[in-house]
């Protein structure tokens, strides 16, 4: 065993002490996992949303702040200063970014060219292969310069390689362009601005659930692992850790008992996790007026796999307070069942053929969802590990997949060559979060998102409604604008009243009261 894993192992088995505190009175302890001052921000790779980026800027110090735009991952000798990466961040508001990179150990351990970081409010790792980074700054002046700008109240923040290289255990870290490798020897230490903390990334949208239960676990079985999905964070404040973004996050090694039949702990935007005492702090759920009654007696008929199954989310102004399946079996690789397997959405088509009609054809450029990171082999759209797809053969099936997919981060929603729409909730709620920020499939053409919706109003909100078949039937996707807010319905019901359904829910979401 390694000096690093040793010293790690140790490090691992030392007591957690929880920094979540009930009063401002209280005096924090030491934060015994995450930063003593400043903020870690961990991000599943893909692309992000605004909300993403403006916390980043904020936690920098804000527009004017500078930002240290760390490409290194990617691989290439040499980044310009308006490096493809700078893009989302000035699109986002920031104003002073400066790209920080070197192939040479040497250069990185000079003072003259850490000097720059001395005066950063934030640092941003881009996504590439892990090792890169390594080689080039581990050990170095630029280790301990980039280190500085945590300790003195920054953010150091990365996505994709980038996250992963945050953690003290180093998953994937092989030099080798093999993703599949987790655990490789001279390159299982990252920069562990989370202490005791190994990171994995794109889990689901490159269905890699698995991996770190099968090989790093049982090797390291005090080590507490985290991952999360594309476009989803980690946003980390001593050892205080919230869940912001497109999708979910997920906890190995923690204490709280693991979802049913799986070697992990689901988390969804707007939960709270003590990274110290390995427990959930707060659950968004507890924050919902739609209550867990409600949505059983709502959907306990497709508890039978019989009826077809069912899927369902609600969430509001960034939190998902239901996101769950009825009736479907586990998916292999320990898929989430809200997202696996796809639905064909009817006549919410209609959105899609709205959006198609309006976004250029040609890819969005640099719009607020665009991904600042270059991350490493992405998978197939609409595919596993490996498992290529053919390449679309119709005008809609291309514009779902590149036009209106990319922006977002979608990578299981596909149409057929008739046009018709298949997908899951949790690729729906991507759409929605999208929806809410203007810029996202155009920056220079104005899109009308009333476009393919059903307008009026319920409860006094204004509402789009979009149902899977006439009359509000089989499936429902029912949008409130100004209240942040969505309801996500997919059955394979043809008598299926989404409309009654979403109703029902809305009347709690809306007003806190029973319908």
């Amino acid at each position: 065993m390694s000096v690093v894993v040793r010293a790690l192992g140790a490090l691992l088995i030392a007591p957690a002490v929880a920094l979540f505190v009930a009063s401002p009175a209280l005096v924090a302890q030491t934060p015994k996992v995450g930063p003593a001052h400043g903020t870690v921000i961990v991000v599943g790779g893909g692309s992000m949303g605004p909300d993403l980026y403006a916390k980043f800027i904020e936690a920098a110090g804000g527009p004017d702040a500078l930002i240290i735009d760390v490409p290194t991952a990617g691989g290439d000798t040499v980044y310009a200063q308006d490096a493809p990466g700078t893009r989302g961040w000035k699109n986002a508001g920031a104003k002073n970014i400066y790209v920080y990179h070197t192939n040479d150990r040497k250069l990185a351990d000079s003072d003259s060219f850490v000097a720059i970081l001395k005066k950063a409010g934030g640092i941003w790792f881009e996504g590439g292969r892990q090792f890169h980074l390594v080689d080039s700054y581990a050990g170095t002046k630029s280790e301990t310069e980039f280190r500085n700008v945590l300790a003195r109240g920054g953010v150091i923040a990365g996505s994709s390689a980038g996250a992963s290289i945050i953690g003290d255990f180093l998953v994937r870290g092989a030099p080798s362009n093999n993703n599949f490798i987790m655990d490789s020897p001279g390159y299982e230490k990252g920069f562990a601005y989370l202490k005791g903390v190994g990171i994995d990334q794109h889990v689901v949208a490159r269905e890699r659930l698995a991996d770190l239960a099968d090989s790093i676990m049982p090797k390291y079985p005090d080590l507490l692992a985290i991952s999360e999905d594309e476009g989803t964070a980690w946003v980390v404040n001593g050892d205080t850790a919230r869940i912001v973004g497109r999708n979910k996050a997920f906890v190995y090694g923690g204490k709280d008992a693991t979802d049913g039949g799986k070697p992990f702990l689901t988390l969804h935007p707007g939960d709270v996790y003590n990274l110290a005492t390995r427990r959930v702090t707060h659950r968004a759920a507890d924050d919902s007026p739609v209550t867990a009654q409600l949505i059983s007696s709502l959907f306990k008929k497709y508890s039978d796999p019989s009826a077809g199954g069912a899927t369902v989310l609600v969430a509001q102004d960034g939190k998902v307070f239901i996101d769950q399946s009825f009736g479907i079996a586990d998916q292999p690789k320990y898929m989430p069942t809200t997202t696996v397997p796809q639905f064909n959405v009817g006549g919410i088509t209609d959105v899609f053929n709205a959006l198609c009609a309006q976004i250029p054809d040609a890819p969005a450029r640099g719009g607020a969802a665009a991904a600042p990171a270059n991350d490493s082999a992405p998978a197939a759209r609409g595919a596993g590990r490996g498992r290529g797809t053919a390449p679309p053969s119709t005008p809609f099936q291309n514009c779902i997949t590149r036009r209106v997919s990319t922006p977002i981060g979608m990578h299981k929603t596909s149409a057929t060559p008739d046009g018709q729409v298949l997908s899951d909730v949790d690729e729906l709620y991507r759409l929605e979060l999208g929806l809410q920020s203007p810029r996202t499939f155009n920056r220079d053409t104005a899109i009308d998102y009333t476009k393919g919706w059903q307008v009026d109003t319920y409860r006094n909100a204004n509402r789009l409604s979009a149902y899977g078949a006439a009359g509000g039937k089989r499936s429902a996707f029912v949008r409130f604008p100004d209240k942040h807010a969505a309801i996500i319905i997919l059955t394979n019901d043809d008598t299926a009243d989404a409309k009654g359904m979403a109703e029902k829910i809305a009347a709690q979401l809306l007003t806190g009261k029973k319908p």
